[in-house]
């Protein structure tokens, strides 16, 4: 065998965090691997909820309660940023597979504008919940 080892550095099989440079574009590859695990919670809730509704009035009401309390408000406001992100997301990535936005400052830029997107998607959700009564 040869040892192809011969005066390079040890370093690790695949880049991490600790090794590249943070920037935009990885914090929304991170951020959107979250919003993803966080739309199956989310499956898992709706799911929740509608057995609570065929189980009957006291425990659909009981499952109300526990989604209205301020955890699960707060809960329901990260599957709010969830979906948005993840619909920016998916749009970025659509203009990337046609090999569009690969320019540096164009992926920072679209990166920031999928986060901003999300960010103001759902404080307008909210407010026009809270505006409706739906608290």
């Amino acid at each position: 065998m040869t040892d192809t080892s011969r005066g390079l550095p040890e370093r690790p099989m695949s880049p991490y965090t600790q090794v590249w440079r943070w920037h935009i574009t990885m914090a929304c590859s991170i951020l959107h691997r979250g919003c993803l695990v966080a739309l199956y919670v989310g499956a898992a809730i709706l799911a929740g909820w509608a057995a609570a509704l065929a189980a009957g009035p006291g425990v659909y009401a009981g499952y109300l309660s526990i989604l209205g309390s301020p955890i699960g408000k707060l809960v329901l406001l990260g599957e709010t940023f969830a979906v948005f992100y993840t619909a920016a997301y998916i749009v970025r990535q659509a203009f990337w597979d046609v090999g569009k936005g690969f320019a540096p400052r164009t992926a920072d830029m679209t990166g920031a504008m999928s986060i901003a997107f999300a960010v103001v998607a759902t404080i307008v959700t909210w407010v026009l919940a809270a505006a409706n009564g739906a608290f």
